[in-house]
């Protein structure tokens, strides 16, 4: 009798063990999930460099030239930006997938990567106020051109992962087969040697493509809702974020948006596009 109550009192205190044991786990991933993975705007300034996510081959807004050095509207206001923290600013390259989780798990401050605005984002990330106006275009070779949706159900259409293109016609179209890149280059060099279609993503990405290359028209000019690009902080930076709407304002009290077009956009656009229909001075719309 005595061998099975010190066997019944054994096995008790294994078992509360064990359950410590697990607690103590939960407890451990629950603080870590809790970890603050972004610097506030302080810690980012006593560092003096902020750390940029944007596209590295998204030519005229985030691309990096033949001497290695990072170009485009959205550097343009990287720049900016970095001038009037006071600090340097070292980009990091980032796919159309990877801009939130480069956020999520603090490798980079801030993402200025053609970002639209979907509500999806909000619940992972925080957006300032916006500086562009978009849609969906879609650029097709001009001897099969596309002008119509409608046209793509039963055919190939290529698409960056990530982008509201991929989520846009994964939703209204099932009917279209969908061949995704990861970056843009690919999914650039899919649709020159002719295994698609098609290609959509943002429409003032698709027109600057097209003006480039000869061959390729777009059909689809305006897709989708009208939205808007914005920068991106991880979740919850309140101090970063205030600051961005601070000065996203006071940029726009400048005209300085419009200057950017004409300096990095215009070249590539010529007279074909309207500014203002790009281009928003720091408000909201």
């Amino acid at each position: 009798m005595k061998k099975i109550k010190l066997l019944v009192a054994l096995t008790l205190i294994v078992g509360l063990l064990t359950a410590c044991g697990s607690n103590n786990k939960a407890t451990e991933t629950a603080n870590a999930g809790d970890k603050k993975v972004y610097r506030t705007l302080d810690e980012i300034k006593e560092s003096g460099k902020i750390v940029v996510g944007v596209f590295s081959d998204k030519n005229p807004f985030g691309y990096v030239d033949e001497n290695g050095k990072y170009q485009g509207y959205d550097i343009w206001l990287g720049d900016r930006l970095a001038k009037d923290l006071g600090v340097e600013v070292e980009y990091v390259s980032t796919e159309a997938a990877n801009r939130a989780k480069f956020l999520e798990t603090g490798k980079v401050d801030l993402i200025l990567a053609n970002f639209t605005v979907t509500d999806e984002r909000k619940e992972v990330v925080d957006f300032a106020l916006p500086y562009m106006k978009v849609a969906l275009g879609v650029v097709s070779p001009d001897k099969a051109l596309i002008k119509d949706p409608e046209e793509l159900k039963g055919k190939t259409l290529i698409v960056a992962k990530g982008t509201t293109a991929d989520t846009y016609f994964t939703k209204n179209y099932p009917d279209v087969k969908l061949q995704k890149y990861d970056q843009y280059t690919e999914a650039y060099n899919a649709l020159l040697d002719g295994r698609g279609d098609a290609f959509s993503t943002d429409n003032t990405e698709v027109l600057a493509w097209a003006i480039k290359n000869p061959g390729f028209t777009v059909g689809i000019e305006s897709l989708g809702d009208i939205d808007t690009i914005a920068p991106a902080v991880s979740k919850g930076n309140e101090t970063l974020l205030n600051w961005l709407n601070e000065e996203i304002k006071s940029l726009g009290k400048e005209n300085f948006f419009h200057e950017g077009y004409e300096k990095t956009l215009k070249p590539v656009y010529g007279d074909s596009v309207d500014a203002d229909k790009i281009v928003v001075e720091g408000e909201e719309i």
